[in-house]
């Protein structure tokens, strides 16, 4: 503070010193206004100032007798003068101050103000750096222009721009209101690429400056262009961008509050004003409807006797006056004594003929202060409250459009729930919701006069085409490679990006630049890093996105799918005639088999006394139970009727239920075997590399090494550096690598070439393909766009078919798609048919001995002889079979042999 004493002891008048050991209720309360009269804000404020001034006195209850003076001091736009009047009101035992005009000199007199411990109020200085804890006596009775910022940044959002140019005066307040705007630019992605910095309003005099920085804006890329100044300067900015071609199609102009401040004065607005300006967003303080706004309104043209008209800051300025006479009727009710004392800091300064005891300290300053922000009333300017911060109720902003002769209303900011064309007092009793789809405002017209959004940029005027680097590869050139060794590129990533080029709403001029020498894969982290440092203004080629180029560059929306998988040398397992065994393993099939014979046997304990099917010879017994166990609907039958006793019912349905689930599971088993080829490999997966010591091989110039060495902790001295995919295929099939870890599009294309190879395990990395551009270019977001037309046309899968649908051998247990599963043949099957044929014919044999017995039986040859010749003896021989064959045997025959061979049974097993 010292400086400042020092500042005071050289500047302040001599003069008597007042100092008011204090009646508790004073005549008169002295407020100061520090403002240049000859500005547009100045005689605005000193109007309504006035008005509020002679409301509350018209009422002299209110103060209980006293009245409120309002000593206007006209600081001429000059910082000096603004001190030196901010002194002379200390002099006089101001109460109060209201002002000053600027955020530069509320940064000094706010020191004063601290040490005088007079509150300092103003609705002009609304810089967002005064911070109330440095500040404690400065108050902004109107809303801080951090939330100002915060209104244009979400409009920038909401209409998908990312880089803006911020135009402005170096002055405090616009300085630190254009950080404030790139602060919270930065939180929604967005940035301020320039800042175009004119001198002080007050010190311009011609339109230089301005030209110059409008003429650098124009060769820039972004379109966006927010204007933060005065009046004056603002006037200039605009009249000078119409000369220059700069209020055409394309650009967009955001102004902040100083315009509709400008045009609210103008009533009506002259056309000429509005013709340099059609086209431009602009923002107004929200002020609602109310009764008391209309009034003074009204009153309006009556008290400034139609020299200016109403801008917002009239309706701040009136409702400050009535902040202080509010906080002077509170501090009166308190029966507080109002007294000023010496500074003891100022009179101990030695200053020669100065009377430093002319300032005085207000001694209730601090209680005064604490009314100031506890205030609550209705005001012109709406609800007037202020929170803990010091900050402003509910603050919220118009959003103008100029158009035509005059400007509309396309909706409202608040700082409750954005952007809406809603009033804002309609959602206070609402949630905020700040939802992309909840913000909303009505169509615009743009400078040129066209309703179409602009797309916020151009490529930069400077007739340069974009330089597009793309990697000269030696391997996998049907991705990208040069042709024939020229500086012409082909391949699947240059058909995509040129695709995709053709469907913006924009010619995108570019060339071609090859990266690399040729004769080896180039390194894609160099080739990012270009972009990064300004060498290309792109990549286009096969190039992942990874973390740790994503950290400098942005990349558009994949084209391709890619990731690490891993790749090994495999042989098939179901090239046999016996592959229907495999979902068993020997040990179930015996246990299975054994299992028929035990349940069988135990089938036979229990019905062999009771049970006339299961008596008789051993042998016959045998052969009831194998074919019993071996007919499935047997089963059934014997377990649905009384053909058994209850006990083997019981347990032929547990051994039928578990004949079925070994059943389906063999099935489900053998389904899943024979429709998913089987492949042998010792390398399962990532997992197995990790966990082994077998060297790995990866592609040149591919993060995979990095990788591996980062992120799963292989050793390098493992790593086998590979060019192309024959070395793949020579270092697998010599064991030079036991495994390859590369991208999943690398590995689809090499498997279509080489066989015997196949990935193994999932994909361990998810990532995709894109093209690179600098951080916050618009053209990434375009292109990304684009990409995803090409996606939903087809046209993305028929470019893929043209480069990369080839395939030299069969595909392997998920080398390609899913879709590329082998057909079920023959050959997985011929051992089973081959069994049941044998069956049957032995069968067959079984029962052809059988009946040839049967029929030797019944027609033995007469004893006497007849002479018959050989041929007419063997023709009636074979007829006579054939006959026998075809004959329907004989129920009751069967049923007389049944029980011959049952009685011969019986008494062959009966003693001797």
């Amino acid at each position: 503070m010292s400086w400042v004493l020092v500042l005071l002891s050289f500047i302040v008048l001599c003069g008597d010193g007042i100092i008011s050991e204090g009646a508790s209720r004073p005549h008169v309360f002295n407020v100061g206004a520090i403002f240049g009269l000859n500005t547009l804000h100045g005689k605005v404020a000193n109007i309504a100032m006035k008005a509020a001034e002679d409301d509350v006195n018209s009422d002299p209850s209110f103060l209980g007798g006293s009245k409120l003076r309002i000593l206007m001091y006209d600081a001429k736009r000059s910082g000096f003068l603004s001190l030196i009047g901010a002194l002379k009101f200390m002099e006089t035992d101001a109460v109060a101050i209201i002002g000053p005009q600027t955020s530069i000199m509320a940064h000094v007199l706010s020191y004063i103000a601290n040490e005088l411990k007079v509150p300092m109020l103003s609705f002009t200085a609304l810089d967002p750096s005064l911070s109330p804890l440095q500040f404690p006596f400065f108050v902004q009775t109107a809303p801080s222009d951090l939330f100002l910022m915060r209104g244009i940044a979400e409009m920038i959002t909401y209409y998908g721009w990312s880089d803006v140019v911020a135009l402005y005066n170096d002055d405090d307040n616009s300085r630190n209101g254009v950080t404030s705007l790139g602060d919270e630019l930065e939180g929604r992605r967005c940035k301020i690429s320039y800042k175009a910095v004119l001198p002080l309003d007050v010190v311009i005099t011609s339109p230089r400056e301005i030209i110059d920085e409008l003429t650098k804006i124009q060769g820039m890329e972004s379109r966006v262009i927010i204007v933060h100044t005065f009046p004056k300067t603002g006037r200039m900015i605009f009249e000078e961008a119409k000369k220059l071609g700069m209020m055409e199609e394309g650009y967009v102009w955001i102004t902040t509050t100083w315009l509709t401040s400008l045009l609210d004065s103008f009533n009506p607005v002259p056309p000429k004003k509005i013709e340099a300006i059609r086209g431009v967003l602009t923002l107004r303080i929200h002020t609602p409807e109310s009764r008391k706004r209309r009034d003074f309104v009204a009153r309006w043209n009556k008290l400034s006797n139609g020299t200016v008209g109403l801008n917002v800051y009239g309706l701040y300025a009136y409702d400050t006056v009535w902040i202080i006479a509010r906080a002077v009727k509170s501090l009166l009710d308190s029966g507080a004594n109002i007294s000023f004392s010496k500074d003891s800091k100022l009179t101990s300064l030695k200053g020669g003929t100065l009377n430093l005891g002319a300032l005085s300290i207000f001694d209730q300053g601090p209680q005064f202060l604490e009314y100031i922000v506890k205030t609550k009333m209705s005001g012109v300017t709406g609800p007037v409250q202020f929170l803990p911060d010091r900050s402003m109720l509910q603050p919220a902003y118009d959003i103008i459009n100029i158009v035509g002769d005059g400007f509309k209303q396309i909706g409202y900011w608040s700082n409750h729930s954005g952007l809406s064309v809603i009033p804002p007092e309609s959602l206070y009793s609402k949630p905020p919701n700040r939802s992309s789809s909840n913000q909303h405002l009505y169509n615009v017209t743009w400078p040129g006069g066209t309703s179409m959004t602009p797309r916020g940029w151009v490529f930069p005027n400077n007739g340069r085409r974009l330089r597009i680097g793309v990697p000269n590869r030696a391997s996998f050139k049907d991705f990208v490679s040069s042709v024939n060794g020229s500086n012409n590129v082909e391949g699947y990533s240059i058909d995509v990006f040129e695709a995709a080029i053709k469907l913006l709403p924009y010619p995108v001029p570019h060339e071609f630049v090859l990266f690399g020498d040729g004769l080896k894969n180039p390194n894609y982290n160099e080739l990012v890093n270009n972009v990064s440092t300004g060498v290309f203004d792109a990549v286009v080629g096969d190039v992942a996105i990874v973390k740790r180029r994503i950290r400098i560059v942005d990349f558009t929306q994949p084209y391709i799918e890619s990731g690490l998988v891993v790749v090994a040398a495999v042989t098939k397992l179901n090239d046999t005639p016996w592959a229907f065994l495999r979902p068993f393993t020997p040990t179930m099939w015996a246990v299975t088999a054994a299992f028929f014979l035990i349940i069988g046997s135990v089938i036979w304990v229990l019905e062999h006394r009771i049970n006339d099917e299961f008596r008789g010879p051993p042998r016959s017994q045998v052969v009831t139970i194998l074919w019993l166990f071996l007919n499935i609907l047997e089963v059934f039958k014997l377990a649905g009727e009384n053909t058994v006793s209850t006990l083997g019912r019981v347990v032929l349905l547990i051994w039928l239920f578990v004949v079925l689930i070994i059943t389906s599971s063999y099935t489900a088993s053998l389904t899943s075997i024979l429709t998913v080829q089987q492949l042998n490999s010792p390398i399962k997966g990532v997992d197995t590399l990790i966990s082994s010591s077998e060297r790995v091989g990866f592609q040149v110039g591919s993060y995979a090494e990095n990788y591996m060495i980062d992120e799963l902790n292989i050793a390098r001295s493992r790593l086998v550096a590979l060019g192309s995919p024959k070395e793949f295929a020579t270092a697998l099939q010599n064991g030079t690598v036991s495994a390859i870890v590369d991208e999943r599009p690398y590995v689809d294309l090499f498997l279509s070439e080489f066989c015997g190879f196949a990935i193994r395990g999932q994909a361990f990395t998810r990532s995709g393909w894109g093209f690179a551009f600098p951080r916050d270019s618009p053209l990434a977001v375009d292109m990304s766009t684009a990409i995803l037309g090409l996606s939903e046309t087809g046209q993305l899968q028929k470019i893929r078919e043209k480069w990369l649908s080839k395939s030299n051998c069969s595909n392997l247990n998920g080398s390609h798609s899913d879709d590329d599963q082998e057909q079920l043949g023959l050959h997985s099957f011929w051992g089973l048919f081959l069994m049941c044929g044998v069956a049957c014919f032995i069968a067959l044999l079984i029962y052809f001995f059988k009946i040839v017995r049967d029929f030797c039986n019944d027609h033995k040859p007469e004893e006497k002889a007849i002479v018959h010749s050989p041929e007419n003896s063997h023709s009636n021989t074979l007829q006579t079979f054939l006959a026998y064959f075809d004959k329907k045997e004989d129920r009751t025959k069967r049923r007389l042999k049944r029980k011959r061979n049952h009685d011969l049974s019986v008494k062959s097993s009966r003693p001797v």
